[in-house]
Protein backbone atom coordinates (compact mmCIF):
# COMPACT_ATOMS: atom_id res chain seq x y z
CA UNK A 1 0.00 0.00 0.00
CA UNK A 2 1.78 3.35 -0.94
CA UNK A 3 1.36 6.26 0.73
CA UNK A 4 -0.40 9.37 -0.28
CA UNK A 5 2.09 11.84 0.42
CA UNK A 6 5.43 10.38 -0.03
CA UNK A 7 4.48 7.28 -1.63
CA UNK A 8 7.07 4.74 0.27
CA UNK A 9 5.47 1.65 1.15
CA UNK A 10 3.85 0.94 4.23
CA UNK A 11 3.88 -2.13 6.82
CA UNK A 12 0.95 -3.96 8.15
CA UNK A 13 0.47 -1.68 11.23
CA UNK A 14 1.10 1.69 8.97
CA UNK A 15 4.63 2.32 9.63
CA UNK A 16 7.01 3.07 6.89
CA UNK A 17 9.74 0.13 6.36
CA UNK A 18 13.05 0.67 6.34
CA UNK A 19 14.60 0.03 2.98
CA UNK A 20 17.39 -2.44 2.84
CA UNK A 21 20.85 -1.02 2.33
CA UNK A 22 22.81 -1.44 -0.87
CA UNK A 23 24.61 -4.41 -1.39
CA UNK A 24 27.72 -3.51 -1.26
CA UNK A 25 31.02 -4.95 -3.59
CA UNK A 26 31.75 -8.53 -2.73
CA UNK A 27 28.79 -8.68 -0.08
CA UNK A 28 25.55 -10.82 -1.27
CA UNK A 29 22.11 -9.11 -2.22
CA UNK A 30 19.27 -9.19 0.24
CA UNK A 31 17.46 -12.05 -1.88
CA UNK A 32 20.86 -14.24 -2.40
CA UNK A 33 20.45 -13.59 1.82
CA UNK A 34 17.08 -15.41 1.80
CA UNK A 35 18.14 -17.92 -0.27
CA UNK A 36 20.85 -18.83 1.94
CA UNK A 37 18.41 -18.32 5.27
CA UNK A 38 16.51 -20.77 3.54
CA UNK A 39 18.91 -23.52 2.96
CA UNK A 40 20.28 -23.65 6.12
CA UNK A 41 16.75 -24.29 7.61
CA UNK A 42 15.98 -26.98 5.34
CA UNK A 43 19.45 -28.42 6.07
CA UNK A 44 18.82 -28.17 9.60
CA UNK A 45 16.02 -29.69 9.94
CA UNK A 46 17.40 -32.90 7.81
CA UNK A 47 19.92 -33.03 10.19
CA UNK A 48 17.38 -33.14 13.03
CA UNK A 49 15.65 -35.77 11.51
CA UNK A 50 18.82 -37.76 11.29
CA UNK A 51 19.22 -37.37 14.75
CA UNK A 52 16.13 -38.53 15.81
CA UNK A 53 17.17 -42.45 16.17
CA UNK A 54 20.44 -41.90 17.71
CA UNK A 55 17.67 -41.69 21.11
CA UNK A 56 18.16 -45.11 22.32
CA UNK A 57 17.00 -46.79 25.26
CA UNK A 58 20.80 -46.97 26.50
CA UNK A 59 21.28 -43.12 25.91
CA UNK A 60 18.16 -42.90 28.28
CA UNK A 61 19.29 -45.24 30.92
CA UNK A 62 22.38 -43.14 30.98
CA UNK A 63 21.06 -39.94 31.32
CA UNK A 64 18.62 -41.15 34.40
CA UNK A 65 21.81 -42.26 35.82
CA UNK A 66 23.78 -39.14 35.27
CA UNK A 67 20.98 -37.01 36.26
CA UNK A 68 21.61 -34.21 38.88
CA UNK A 69 19.78 -31.62 41.52
CA UNK A 70 20.60 -29.44 44.25
CA UNK A 71 19.28 -29.80 47.71
CA UNK A 72 20.11 -26.49 48.37
CA UNK A 73 17.95 -24.57 46.10
CA UNK A 74 15.05 -25.92 49.14
CA UNK A 75 16.58 -25.00 52.23
CA UNK A 76 14.30 -24.23 54.30
CA UNK A 77 12.22 -27.50 53.42
CA UNK A 78 14.90 -29.92 54.34
CA UNK A 79 16.11 -28.27 57.36
CA UNK A 80 12.39 -28.47 59.13
CA UNK A 81 12.58 -31.82 57.92
CA UNK A 82 15.84 -32.40 59.89
CA UNK A 83 14.93 -30.41 63.32
CA UNK A 84 11.23 -32.81 62.78
CA UNK A 85 13.76 -35.61 63.24
CA UNK A 86 15.88 -33.90 65.94
CA UNK A 87 12.24 -33.03 67.94
CA UNK A 88 11.54 -37.42 67.28
CA UNK A 89 15.10 -38.30 68.98
CA UNK A 90 14.45 -35.72 71.80
CA UNK A 91 11.37 -36.48 72.58
CA UNK A 92 11.90 -39.41 74.79
CA UNK A 93 14.46 -37.71 77.47
CA UNK A 94 12.17 -34.64 77.69
CA UNK A 95 8.79 -36.39 78.11
CA UNK A 96 10.69 -38.87 80.71
CA UNK A 97 12.20 -35.91 82.37
CA UNK A 98 8.43 -34.62 82.76
CA UNK A 99 7.12 -37.72 83.60
CA UNK A 100 9.77 -38.68 86.55
CA UNK A 101 8.92 -35.08 87.87
CA UNK A 102 5.27 -35.95 87.63
CA UNK A 103 5.58 -39.44 89.32
CA UNK A 104 7.63 -38.29 91.86
CA UNK A 105 4.55 -35.42 92.64
CA UNK A 106 1.92 -37.95 92.78
CA UNK A 107 4.42 -40.00 95.36
CA UNK A 108 4.67 -37.12 97.85
CA UNK A 109 0.72 -36.19 97.35
CA UNK A 110 -0.13 -40.16 98.03
CA UNK A 111 2.44 -41.02 101.26
CA UNK A 112 0.91 -37.61 102.78
CA UNK A 113 -1.84 -39.56 102.97
CA UNK A 114 -0.42 -42.23 105.41
CA UNK A 115 2.25 -39.96 107.17
CA UNK A 116 1.43 -36.20 107.69
CA UNK A 117 -2.32 -36.20 107.25
CA UNK A 118 -3.11 -38.86 110.81
CA UNK A 119 -0.40 -36.29 112.53
CA UNK A 120 -2.44 -33.30 111.17
CA UNK A 121 -5.69 -34.98 112.39
CA UNK A 122 -4.28 -35.60 115.88
CA UNK A 123 -3.30 -32.20 116.30
CA UNK A 124 -6.45 -30.50 115.24
CA UNK A 125 -8.77 -32.59 117.64
CA UNK A 126 -6.12 -31.89 119.98
CA UNK A 127 -6.78 -28.11 119.64
CA UNK A 128 -10.83 -28.57 119.33
CA UNK A 129 -10.64 -30.82 122.40
CA UNK A 130 -7.94 -27.84 124.48
CA UNK A 131 -9.92 -25.06 123.25
CA UNK A 132 -12.11 -24.10 126.18
CA UNK A 133 -9.29 -23.94 128.24
CA UNK A 134 -7.46 -21.52 126.34
CA UNK A 135 -10.80 -19.41 125.33
CA UNK A 136 -12.24 -18.38 122.19
CA UNK A 137 -10.08 -15.26 121.08
CA UNK A 138 -11.51 -16.26 117.34
CA UNK A 139 -14.68 -16.40 115.87
CA UNK A 140 -13.59 -20.12 113.72
CA UNK A 141 -13.15 -22.79 116.03
CA UNK A 142 -10.74 -24.47 113.71
CA UNK A 143 -8.73 -23.22 110.95
CA UNK A 144 -9.89 -23.98 106.74
CA UNK A 145 -7.07 -26.28 106.91
CA UNK A 146 -7.57 -28.18 109.96
CA UNK A 147 -11.15 -28.66 109.42
CA UNK A 148 -10.14 -30.28 105.91
CA UNK A 149 -7.89 -32.22 107.30
CA UNK A 150 -10.46 -33.97 109.70
CA UNK A 151 -13.14 -34.25 107.22
CA UNK A 152 -9.94 -36.38 104.88
CA UNK A 153 -9.64 -38.27 107.78
CA UNK A 154 -13.15 -39.05 108.37
CA UNK A 155 -13.40 -40.20 105.12
CA UNK A 156 -10.69 -42.26 104.96
CA UNK A 157 -11.65 -43.99 108.46
CA UNK A 158 -15.54 -44.61 107.40
CA UNK A 159 -14.51 -45.93 103.75
CA UNK A 160 -11.90 -48.30 105.09
CA UNK A 161 -14.23 -49.95 107.30
CA UNK A 162 -16.93 -50.05 104.55
CA UNK A 163 -14.95 -52.15 102.29
CA UNK A 164 -14.38 -54.70 104.80
CA UNK A 165 -18.02 -55.68 103.35
CA UNK A 166 -16.12 -55.90 100.00
CA UNK A 167 -14.92 -59.74 99.66
CA UNK A 168 -12.13 -59.77 97.18
CA UNK A 169 -11.66 -63.61 96.94
CA UNK A 170 -15.10 -63.98 95.72
CA UNK A 171 -14.41 -61.06 93.42
CA UNK A 172 -11.30 -62.51 91.89
CA UNK A 173 -13.15 -65.94 90.93
CA UNK A 174 -16.00 -63.96 89.50
CA UNK A 175 -13.72 -61.77 87.52
CA UNK A 176 -11.71 -65.11 86.23
CA UNK A 177 -14.52 -67.67 85.43
CA UNK A 178 -15.42 -64.52 82.97
CA UNK A 179 -14.16 -65.11 79.02
CA UNK A 180 -11.33 -63.77 77.73
CA UNK A 181 -13.21 -60.79 75.00
CA UNK A 182 -15.66 -60.16 78.49
CA UNK A 183 -13.16 -58.99 80.72
CA UNK A 184 -11.35 -57.10 77.83
CA UNK A 185 -14.54 -55.38 77.74
CA UNK A 186 -14.50 -54.78 81.38
CA UNK A 187 -11.00 -53.36 81.47
CA UNK A 188 -11.51 -50.71 79.19
CA UNK A 189 -14.68 -50.09 80.79
CA UNK A 190 -13.22 -49.51 84.19
CA UNK A 191 -10.60 -47.13 82.44
CA UNK A 192 -13.03 -45.04 81.03
CA UNK A 193 -15.09 -45.11 84.73
CA UNK A 194 -12.19 -44.05 86.30
CA UNK A 195 -11.42 -40.95 84.33
CA UNK A 196 -14.72 -39.96 84.35
CA UNK A 197 -15.66 -40.55 88.52
CA UNK A 198 -11.84 -38.90 89.01
CA UNK A 199 -13.30 -35.30 87.31
CA UNK A 200 -16.15 -35.48 89.06
CA UNK A 201 -14.51 -36.80 92.23
CA UNK A 202 -12.70 -33.68 92.79
CA UNK A 203 -15.32 -31.93 92.49
CA UNK A 204 -17.21 -33.43 95.14
CA UNK A 205 -14.58 -32.91 97.57
CA UNK A 206 -13.66 -29.29 96.64
CA UNK A 207 -17.44 -28.48 97.47
CA UNK A 208 -17.39 -30.58 100.93
CA UNK A 209 -14.35 -28.64 101.81
CA UNK A 210 -15.96 -24.91 100.47
CA UNK A 211 -18.98 -25.51 102.36
CA UNK A 212 -17.34 -26.68 105.52
CA UNK A 213 -14.99 -23.74 105.53
CA UNK A 214 -16.70 -21.01 103.70
CA UNK A 215 -18.21 -17.64 106.30
CA UNK A 216 -21.89 -18.15 107.26
CA UNK A 217 -23.99 -15.81 109.37
CA UNK A 218 -26.45 -18.23 110.91
CA UNK A 219 -25.47 -21.45 112.83
CA UNK A 220 -28.29 -23.35 110.55
CA UNK A 221 -25.96 -22.94 107.32
CA UNK A 222 -23.74 -25.45 108.95
CA UNK A 223 -26.41 -28.54 108.18
CA UNK A 224 -25.63 -27.77 104.50
CA UNK A 225 -22.23 -29.97 105.42
CA UNK A 226 -23.67 -33.05 106.21
CA UNK A 227 -25.18 -33.66 102.30
CA UNK A 228 -22.09 -32.87 100.64
CA UNK A 229 -19.74 -35.31 103.33
CA UNK A 230 -22.37 -38.01 102.43
CA UNK A 231 -21.92 -37.53 98.93
CA UNK A 232 -17.91 -37.65 99.56
CA UNK A 233 -17.65 -40.99 101.37
CA UNK A 234 -19.95 -42.41 98.61
CA UNK A 235 -17.55 -41.22 96.30
CA UNK A 236 -14.54 -42.16 97.54
CA UNK A 237 -16.08 -46.26 98.33
CA UNK A 238 -17.56 -46.17 94.87
CA UNK A 239 -14.39 -45.42 93.26
CA UNK A 240 -12.33 -47.54 95.75
CA UNK A 241 -14.35 -50.33 94.42
CA UNK A 242 -13.78 -49.56 90.91
CA UNK A 243 -10.01 -49.34 91.45
CA UNK A 244 -9.84 -52.97 92.96
CA UNK A 245 -12.11 -54.14 90.28
CA UNK A 246 -9.52 -53.16 87.89
CA UNK A 247 -6.59 -54.43 90.16
CA UNK A 248 -8.32 -58.16 90.15
CA UNK A 249 -8.71 -57.90 86.25
CA UNK A 250 -4.94 -57.30 86.73
CA UNK A 251 -4.23 -60.03 89.11
CA UNK A 252 -6.18 -62.52 87.07
CA UNK A 253 -4.59 -61.64 83.33
CA UNK A 254 -0.66 -62.18 85.90
CA UNK A 255 -2.22 -65.74 86.51
CA UNK A 256 -4.00 -66.75 83.43
CA UNK A 257 -1.63 -70.01 81.73
CA UNK A 258 -1.67 -68.62 78.21
CA UNK A 259 -0.63 -65.00 79.07
CA UNK A 260 -3.15 -64.37 76.49
CA UNK A 261 -5.60 -61.41 78.44
CA UNK A 262 -2.18 -59.71 79.54
CA UNK A 263 -1.31 -59.48 75.96
CA UNK A 264 -4.90 -58.29 74.96
CA UNK A 265 -4.55 -55.73 77.73
CA UNK A 266 -1.45 -54.66 76.97
CA UNK A 267 -2.47 -54.05 72.79
CA UNK A 268 -5.00 -51.96 74.45
CA UNK A 269 -2.14 -49.38 75.26
CA UNK A 270 -1.40 -49.31 71.49
CA UNK A 271 -4.98 -48.46 70.29
CA UNK A 272 -4.69 -45.17 72.42
CA UNK A 273 -1.72 -44.10 70.24
CA UNK A 274 -4.66 -44.62 66.97
CA UNK A 275 -7.15 -42.12 69.14
CA UNK A 276 -4.82 -39.66 70.13
CA UNK A 277 -2.03 -39.46 67.38
CA UNK A 278 -4.36 -38.45 64.77
CA UNK A 279 -6.19 -34.88 66.28
CA UNK A 280 -4.69 -31.36 66.45
CA UNK A 281 -3.39 -30.87 69.50
CA UNK A 282 -1.88 -27.36 71.33
CA UNK A 283 0.19 -26.98 73.62
CA UNK A 284 -2.44 -26.47 76.67
CA UNK A 285 -4.62 -29.89 75.37
CA UNK A 286 -0.80 -31.84 75.07
CA UNK A 287 -0.45 -30.13 78.83
CA UNK A 288 -3.32 -31.96 80.12
CA UNK A 289 -2.84 -35.04 77.94
CA UNK A 290 0.87 -35.43 79.69
CA UNK A 291 -0.77 -34.81 83.44
CA UNK A 292 -3.37 -37.52 82.73
CA UNK A 293 -0.37 -39.75 81.31
CA UNK A 294 1.45 -39.42 84.53
CA UNK A 295 -1.53 -40.21 86.65
CA UNK A 296 -2.40 -43.34 84.62
CA UNK A 297 1.41 -44.30 84.76
CA UNK A 298 1.25 -43.70 88.55
CA UNK A 299 -1.68 -45.53 89.07
CA UNK A 300 -0.80 -48.19 87.49
CA UNK A 301 2.29 -48.68 89.51
CA UNK A 302 -0.13 -48.94 92.33
CA UNK A 303 -1.96 -51.83 90.88
CA UNK A 304 1.25 -53.43 90.45
CA UNK A 305 2.00 -53.54 94.10
CA UNK A 306 -1.30 -54.35 94.90
CA UNK A 307 -1.08 -57.52 92.02
CA UNK A 308 2.02 -58.27 93.79
CA UNK A 309 0.99 -58.02 97.64
CA UNK A 310 -2.23 -60.21 96.67
CA UNK A 311 0.26 -63.25 94.85
CA UNK A 312 2.81 -63.03 97.19
CA UNK A 313 0.20 -63.61 100.25
CA UNK A 314 -1.07 -66.91 98.03
CA UNK A 315 2.06 -68.16 98.22
CA UNK A 316 3.16 -67.75 101.70
CA UNK A 317 5.38 -64.83 100.77
CA UNK A 318 7.75 -67.29 98.97
CA UNK A 319 10.21 -65.29 97.17
CA UNK A 320 11.10 -67.33 94.10
CA UNK A 321 7.55 -66.42 92.93
CA UNK A 322 8.46 -62.82 93.23
CA UNK A 323 11.24 -63.46 90.30
CA UNK A 324 8.06 -65.31 87.94
CA UNK A 325 6.31 -61.78 88.56
CA UNK A 326 8.71 -59.93 87.33
CA UNK A 327 9.37 -60.32 84.12
CA UNK A 328 5.13 -59.81 83.53
CA UNK A 329 5.69 -56.63 85.41
CA UNK A 330 8.73 -55.40 83.56
CA UNK A 331 6.23 -56.04 80.24
CA UNK A 332 3.35 -53.87 81.30
CA UNK A 333 5.74 -50.83 82.26
CA UNK A 334 7.74 -50.79 79.23
CA UNK A 335 4.87 -51.45 76.89
CA UNK A 336 2.84 -48.15 78.85
CA UNK A 337 6.57 -46.42 78.74
CA UNK A 338 7.06 -47.16 74.36
CA UNK A 339 3.28 -46.27 74.22
CA UNK A 340 3.79 -42.88 75.48
CA UNK A 341 7.23 -42.17 73.60
CA UNK A 342 5.46 -42.67 70.72
CA UNK A 343 2.48 -40.90 71.20
CA UNK A 344 3.89 -37.58 72.10
CA UNK A 345 6.55 -37.84 69.57
CA UNK A 346 3.91 -38.47 66.53
CA UNK A 347 1.59 -35.52 68.49
CA UNK A 348 4.65 -33.03 68.20
CA UNK A 349 5.72 -34.10 64.62
CA UNK A 350 1.99 -33.75 63.18
CA UNK A 351 1.18 -30.16 65.16
CA UNK A 352 4.62 -28.40 64.99
CA UNK A 353 5.20 -28.30 69.05
CA UNK A 354 9.11 -28.57 70.09
CA UNK A 355 10.65 -30.42 72.45
CA UNK A 356 10.93 -27.32 74.47
CA UNK A 357 7.29 -27.59 75.47
CA UNK A 358 7.92 -30.11 78.04
CA UNK A 359 10.65 -27.93 80.48
CA UNK A 360 7.38 -25.30 80.12
CA UNK A 361 5.24 -28.18 81.79
CA UNK A 362 7.84 -29.16 84.21
CA UNK A 363 7.83 -25.35 85.50
CA UNK A 364 4.21 -25.32 85.45
CA UNK A 365 3.82 -28.11 87.58
CA UNK A 366 6.79 -26.54 89.88
CA UNK A 367 5.20 -23.37 90.17
CA UNK A 368 2.00 -25.01 91.20
CA UNK A 369 4.32 -27.33 94.60
CA UNK A 370 5.53 -23.58 95.21
CA UNK A 371 2.93 -21.62 95.32
CA UNK A 372 1.30 -24.39 97.54
CA UNK A 373 3.94 -24.00 100.16
CA UNK A 374 3.78 -20.46 100.58
CA UNK A 375 2.42 -18.78 104.00
CA UNK A 376 -0.87 -17.51 102.35
CA UNK A 377 -1.27 -20.25 100.09
CA UNK A 378 -4.71 -20.66 98.67
CA UNK A 379 -5.08 -24.17 98.29
CA UNK A 380 -3.40 -27.94 99.95
CA UNK A 381 -0.18 -29.32 97.80
CA UNK A 382 -2.30 -32.56 97.48
CA UNK A 383 -5.20 -31.18 96.61
CA UNK A 384 -3.40 -28.84 93.36
CA UNK A 385 -2.30 -32.09 92.24
CA UNK A 386 -5.60 -33.81 91.93
CA UNK A 387 -6.89 -30.97 90.41
CA UNK A 388 -4.14 -30.56 87.89
CA UNK A 389 -3.32 -33.91 87.13
CA UNK A 390 -6.60 -35.71 87.89
CA UNK A 391 -5.27 -38.27 90.58
CA UNK A 392 -6.93 -38.11 93.61
CA UNK A 393 -5.36 -39.88 96.57
CA UNK A 394 -8.08 -41.20 98.71
CA UNK A 395 -9.70 -44.00 97.35
CA UNK A 396 -6.44 -45.64 96.43
CA UNK A 397 -5.30 -45.06 99.66
CA UNK A 398 -7.97 -46.68 100.91
CA UNK A 399 -7.74 -49.36 99.22
CA UNK A 400 -3.79 -49.89 99.22
CA UNK A 401 -4.71 -49.61 103.59
CA UNK A 402 -7.23 -52.79 102.86
CA UNK A 403 -4.83 -54.77 100.68
CA UNK A 404 -1.89 -54.51 103.27
CA UNK A 405 -3.62 -54.96 106.46
CA UNK A 406 -5.47 -58.23 104.82
CA UNK A 407 -2.54 -59.40 103.27
CA UNK A 408 0.17 -58.90 106.45
CA UNK A 409 -0.99 -60.17 109.87
CA UNK A 410 0.42 -58.03 113.07
CA UNK A 411 0.85 -60.39 115.97
CA UNK A 412 3.22 -59.87 118.74
CA UNK A 413 5.40 -56.96 120.14
CA UNK A 414 8.45 -57.53 117.67
CA UNK A 415 5.44 -56.94 114.70
CA UNK A 416 3.95 -53.69 116.01
CA UNK A 417 7.75 -52.50 116.65
CA UNK A 418 8.41 -53.24 113.40
CA UNK A 419 4.99 -51.33 112.07
CA UNK A 420 6.00 -48.46 114.30
CA UNK A 421 9.70 -48.37 112.18
CA UNK A 422 7.78 -48.67 108.68
CA UNK A 423 5.99 -45.42 110.00
CA UNK A 424 8.61 -43.58 110.37
CA UNK A 425 10.81 -44.47 107.46
CA UNK A 426 7.65 -43.65 105.21
CA UNK A 427 7.94 -40.37 107.34
CA UNK A 428 11.36 -39.65 106.56
CA UNK A 429 11.02 -40.93 102.37
CA UNK A 430 7.95 -38.13 102.70
CA UNK A 431 10.53 -35.51 104.33
CA UNK A 432 13.23 -36.29 101.89
CA UNK A 433 11.21 -36.26 98.67
CA UNK A 434 9.37 -33.20 99.36
CA UNK A 435 12.48 -31.06 100.34
CA UNK A 436 14.48 -33.03 97.30
CA UNK A 437 10.89 -31.31 94.91
CA UNK A 438 10.50 -28.05 96.53
CA UNK A 439 14.33 -27.34 96.06
CA UNK A 440 13.83 -28.52 92.25
CA UNK A 441 10.68 -26.75 91.73
CA UNK A 442 12.59 -23.28 92.68
CA UNK A 443 14.94 -24.29 90.45
CA UNK A 444 12.66 -24.78 87.44
CA UNK A 445 10.54 -21.78 88.61
CA UNK A 446 13.57 -19.51 88.38
CA UNK A 447 14.60 -21.02 85.06
CA UNK A 448 10.91 -20.09 83.65
CA UNK A 449 11.92 -16.81 84.80
CA UNK A 450 8.25 -17.08 86.84
CA UNK A 451 9.71 -15.55 90.08
CA UNK A 452 7.22 -12.48 89.78
CA UNK A 453 3.98 -14.34 89.16
CA UNK A 454 4.37 -15.75 92.55
CA UNK A 455 3.45 -12.62 94.72
CA UNK A 456 0.84 -9.95 93.23
CA UNK A 457 3.10 -7.03 92.47
CA UNK A 458 0.27 -4.05 93.04
CA UNK A 459 -1.19 -4.42 96.76
CA UNK A 460 -3.94 -2.19 97.45
CA UNK A 461 -3.49 0.20 100.66
CA UNK A 462 -5.96 -1.16 103.27
CA UNK A 463 -7.81 2.17 105.15
CA UNK A 464 -6.55 2.71 108.46
CA UNK A 465 -2.99 1.98 107.28
CA UNK A 466 -0.14 3.21 104.82
CA UNK A 467 0.40 1.04 101.63
CA UNK A 468 4.56 1.19 102.46
CA UNK A 469 3.84 -1.11 105.87
CA UNK A 470 1.57 -3.74 103.79
CA UNK A 471 4.34 -3.60 101.36
CA UNK A 472 7.23 -4.33 104.09
CA UNK A 473 4.98 -7.58 104.97
CA UNK A 474 5.50 -9.40 101.86
CA UNK A 475 8.14 -9.90 100.20
CA UNK A 476 9.63 -12.28 97.49
CA UNK A 477 12.95 -14.86 98.33
CA UNK A 478 12.19 -17.29 96.17
CA UNK A 479 9.28 -18.28 96.71
CA UNK A 480 9.68 -18.22 100.43
CA UNK A 481 7.23 -15.93 102.25
CA UNK A 482 8.98 -13.64 105.00
CA UNK A 483 7.40 -11.92 108.39
CA UNK A 484 7.86 -8.41 109.58
CA UNK A 485 9.46 -10.02 112.54
CA UNK A 486 12.41 -11.79 109.56
CA UNK A 487 11.27 -15.32 110.54
CA UNK A 488 11.02 -17.21 107.46
CA UNK A 489 7.71 -19.57 106.82
CA UNK A 490 6.42 -21.74 104.37
CA UNK A 491 4.07 -24.27 105.86
CA UNK A 492 2.68 -21.91 108.36
CA UNK A 493 -1.32 -21.47 109.23
CA UNK A 494 -2.67 -18.73 107.25
CA UNK A 495 -3.80 -15.63 108.89
CA UNK A 496 -8.01 -15.09 108.62
CA UNK A 497 -8.49 -12.28 106.68
CA UNK A 498 -11.47 -9.64 107.34
CA UNK A 499 -13.51 -8.94 104.46
CA UNK A 500 -12.61 -5.17 104.47
CA UNK A 501 -9.01 -5.92 103.73
CA UNK A 502 -7.67 -6.80 100.20
CA UNK A 503 -7.41 -9.92 98.61
CA UNK A 504 -3.53 -10.91 99.38
CA UNK A 505 -3.97 -14.37 98.44
CA UNK A 506 -1.45 -15.42 95.87
CA UNK A 507 -3.29 -16.54 92.93
CA UNK A 508 -2.11 -19.28 90.65
CA UNK A 509 -0.62 -17.80 87.23
CA UNK A 510 0.29 -20.93 86.11
CA UNK A 511 -2.38 -21.40 83.57
CA UNK A 512 -1.61 -18.14 81.96
CA UNK A 513 2.05 -19.09 81.44
CA UNK A 514 0.16 -21.56 78.51
CA UNK A 515 -2.94 -19.35 77.65
CA UNK A 516 -2.01 -18.60 74.35
CA UNK A 517 -0.45 -21.54 71.83
CA UNK A 518 2.38 -20.81 69.40
CA UNK A 519 2.43 -18.07 67.09
CA UNK A 520 -0.70 -15.55 68.34
CA UNK A 521 1.46 -13.99 71.18
CA UNK A 522 0.21 -10.96 71.88
CA UNK A 523 0.85 -8.04 74.10
CA UNK A 524 -1.93 -7.42 76.94
CA UNK A 525 -2.64 -4.11 77.89
CA UNK A 526 -3.53 -2.68 81.26
CA UNK A 527 -7.06 -1.75 80.02
CA UNK A 528 -10.04 -2.62 81.86
CA UNK A 529 -11.58 -4.62 79.13
CA UNK A 530 -8.18 -6.46 78.32
CA UNK A 531 -8.37 -7.85 82.25
CA UNK A 532 -12.07 -8.76 81.59
CA UNK A 533 -11.18 -10.84 78.29
CA UNK A 534 -7.93 -12.83 80.90
CA UNK A 535 -10.45 -13.14 83.55
CA UNK A 536 -12.37 -15.13 81.15
CA UNK A 537 -9.73 -17.16 79.89
CA UNK A 538 -8.19 -17.99 83.01
CA UNK A 539 -11.87 -19.43 84.10
CA UNK A 540 -11.95 -21.54 80.85
CA UNK A 541 -8.89 -23.14 81.76
CA UNK A 542 -10.12 -23.64 85.28
CA UNK A 543 -12.76 -25.53 84.20
CA UNK A 544 -11.01 -27.78 81.29
CA UNK A 545 -8.86 -29.25 84.40
CA UNK A 546 -11.35 -31.23 85.26
CA UNK A 547 -12.96 -32.29 81.65
CA UNK A 548 -12.04 -36.09 82.25
CA UNK A 549 -9.08 -35.68 83.98
CA UNK A 550 -7.43 -33.03 81.20
CA UNK A 551 -7.89 -35.24 78.25
CA UNK A 552 -10.43 -32.92 76.37
CA UNK A 553 -12.18 -34.62 73.45
CA UNK A 554 -12.23 -31.90 70.47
Amino acid sequence: RQDSGRGEPKTLWGSSEPRPPAAGPGQPSPQQRTETLGFYESDRGRKKKRSLPDLSLLRFISAELTRGYFLEHNEAKYTERRERVYTCMRIPKELEKLMFFGIFLCLDAFLYVFTLLPLRVFLAMFRFITLPCYGLRDRRLLQPAQVCDILKGVILVICYFMMHYVDYSMMYHLIRGQSVIKLYIIYNMLEVADRLISSFGQDILDALYWTATEPKERKRAHIGVIPHFFMAVLYVFLHAILIMVQATTLNVAFNSHNKSLLTIMMSNNFVEIKGSVFKKFEKNNLFQMSNSDIKERFTNYVLLLIVCLRNMEQFSWNPDHLWVLFPDVCMVVASEIAVDIVKHAFITKFNDITADVYSEYRASLAFDLVSSRQKNAYTDYSDSVSRRMGFIPLPLAVLLIRVVTSSIKVQGVLAYVCVVLFYCGLISLKVLNSIVLLGKSCQYVKEAKMEEKLFNPVLTATPGKPAGKQQGTFKSTQGISTDENGSTSVTNQPVHQKENMPSLLVTSNSDQFLTTPDGEEKDISQDSSELKHRSAKKDLLEIDRFTICGNRID
